[in-house]
Order: structure tokens, then C-alpha cells, then sequence
């Protein structure tokens, strides 16, 4: 398997793409066909990048034969001023280095899909909503058909900003995740309501929305599972394919919710971990590996 990581951005080390690639092998499949590919965005509130969400995740879905590619995108701003949307622009930036590569890593960029967890769930969502934009297309400097996901996979996202207002968060946790994510993304706990909107995939869900798949738990009191039904909703209104799954237990953050990412027992959940053969299966209908006969 080739693996490389290549700087998106000139003279940034911290914004980085890191490709875990098939290999051809006439052995397992047919050298010229070339394999699908996932971008994935790790969740840490836009203050750090999550480690579980990064080569765990990638790997087990390299293991179901898909090229992967994990995006270290910007954080935080230090002088505190206003991080979005440069994560997006990055994204973008990333989605284009894949497609560059196309024949290189033999890739189909017809499929290629973004996938992202918690705070890199919201930037996934809102990635999957904006492509199209003509200020993305113009930052990243391409065509916005380079842009396109063909799906988006979403794990326990931040969506609605908007929503998370003291009375719709009792849970003293709820309120901390919530403000932590706004400073994160907007360097203030209470921005602009203009520039909360400008950030809903919820309203921003179109008819060139990706298919999606989406995942949380009912216990999830940092980031409630009523964002993954807001979005759910907006989906199969506008007649977009969603599939969604809201499990009993677990809490934030679970990643895998096995061993592989765990670190702690509190990250382990069998019933929860179901996600990923649940969402293999979803990704078999619409990224099919080609077999030789």
C-alpha cells in the first residue's frame, strides 16, 4: 500500500493531506480498474484534530478496498479571529489534490466521497452543501466538477449552530462542547446569527446534495443526536438518499467504538460499532468495487 503526505498549502505544515493507496496487483483486481477513494476530516472542535477519527477510521476503509485520505486541516486561529472558512477551502484544496492524482494512485475521480466526525462531520456536511459556490471553486483554483463528493459520511456532526441556543441545551456539557466549537470555528462563543446560518447545512441542502449516511447516539450529550435528525430531515425533503442510524448508547467521540480507536472502556460499544459493516454495505451500492471475472 502507498502511503504519502503531501502539503496543501505553501509553507504550511500543519495542512496536510495523507493518502493510504492501493497499490494495482493483478492479484486482487484488474490493474486497470481503478478504486474508489474517501476524504476524511477528523472532529476535536476545531481546536484539535481527533487521532481516533484519523488512520483507525482510515484503514478500516482502506480494508474494504477504498483508497483513503486523511485532511490535518487548519485549527484555531492564535490571533483569534474568524477560522471559517479557510477548513472548507481546504477541503476543497485536498479534493482536488485526490483527483489530480487520479492516475497516479489509480483513483476514479468520479467517486470520490468525504466522510468526517463531530466538528470534521460539520465541515464534511457543509463541504458536501457548498461545493458548487463559486468563492470555493475560485479559492481553490478549479473547476467546482473537481469539487464534487459523490457521497458524504457523517459521524455524530455539529450542524446546527443555530439551534443550540441555552434553551435548547439543559446539559451543562451540551453548552461547553457548543462554545468551544463556536470559538473554534468563529474565534467568538457568541457570533454574528448571519454568520450561523452562512455555516447550516441544514439550510443549505440542494438538489446537487450528495447521498448521505449518518450516524450518532442517543446518549450523546456534547453534541445531541437532534443534529443528525435535523439533517436527516432537510435531506428527505429536498429528495436527497440519506441513511440514517441513532443507537441506544454511547457516548461522544466513539469513533470506531472498538479497540482500534478506543483508548479508553468508555469508547468501546459493540452495538454502536455497528455503524461501520452498516455503512460498508451502504457503500457497496454506490462505490462497487470491479471484480475481475
Amino acid at each position: 500500500m502507498l502511503t504519502k503526505t503531501i502539503s496543501l498549502i505553501p509553507g504550511r505544515e500543519d495542512v496536510t493531506l495523507t493518502a493510504l493507496c492501493w497499490e494495482p496487483s493483478p492479484a486482487l483486481q484488474d490493474a486497470s480498474r481503478p478504486r474508489p477513494g474517501l476524504l476524511i476530516l477528523p472532529g476535536g472542535g476545531y481546536q484539535s484534530h481527533a487521532h481516533r477519527e484519523m488512520e483507525p477510521i482510515a484503514v478500516r476503509f482502506a480494508a474494504m478496498g477504498y483508497h483513503t485520505f486523511i485532511l490535518r486541516y487548519s485549527l484555531r486561529r492564535a490571533d483569534g479571529g474568524c477560522l471559517h472558512p479557510q477548513p472548507l477551502i481546504e477541503a476543497a484544496l485536498a479534493m482536488r489534490c485526490i483527483r489530480e492524482h487520479a492516475a497516479e494512485w489509480c483513483l476514479d475521480p468520479a467517486r470520490v466521497g468525504i466522510c468526517g466526525f463531530s466538528a470534521g462531520g460539520h465541515a464534511a456536511l457543509l463541504y458536501a452543501v457548498s461545493w458548487r459556490q463559486p468563492w470555493l471553486s475560485e479559492a481553490a483554483g478549479c473547476a467546482a466538477e473537481l469539487l464534487r463528493p459523490a457521497l458524504c459520511i457523517a459521524g455524530y456532526p455539529v450542524v446546527d449552530y443555530m439551534a443550540w441556543m441555552d434553551a435548547q441545551c439543559p446539559h451543562p456539557v451540551t453548552r461547553q462542547v457548543r462554545d468551544e466549537c463556536r470559538t473554534g470555528l468563529f474565534g467568538v462563543a457568541d457570533p454574528d446569527p448571519a454568520l450561523l446560518e452562512a455555516t447550516n447545512p441544514v439550510l443549505q441542502v440542494t438538489a446537487d446534495t450528495p447521498p448521505m449516511f449518518l450516524w450518532a447516539t442517543a446518549e450523546d450529550v456534547k453534541v445531541p443526536a437532534a443534529n443528525t435528525l435535523h439533517m436527516a430531515e432537510a435531506l428527505m425533503q429536498a429528495g436527497v438518499p440519506v441513511e440514517v442510524h441513532i443507537f441506544e448508547s454511547g457516548q461522544h467521540g466513539l469513533a470506531l467504538a472498538s479497540p482500534a480507536s478506543a483508548g479508553t472502556r468508555q469508547k468501546l460499544n459493540p452495538a454502536a460499532a455497528q455503524w461501520l459493516p452498516l455503512c460498508e454495505t451502504w457503500l457497496q451500492k454506490r462505490f462497487e468495487l470491479e471484480l475481475m471475472e
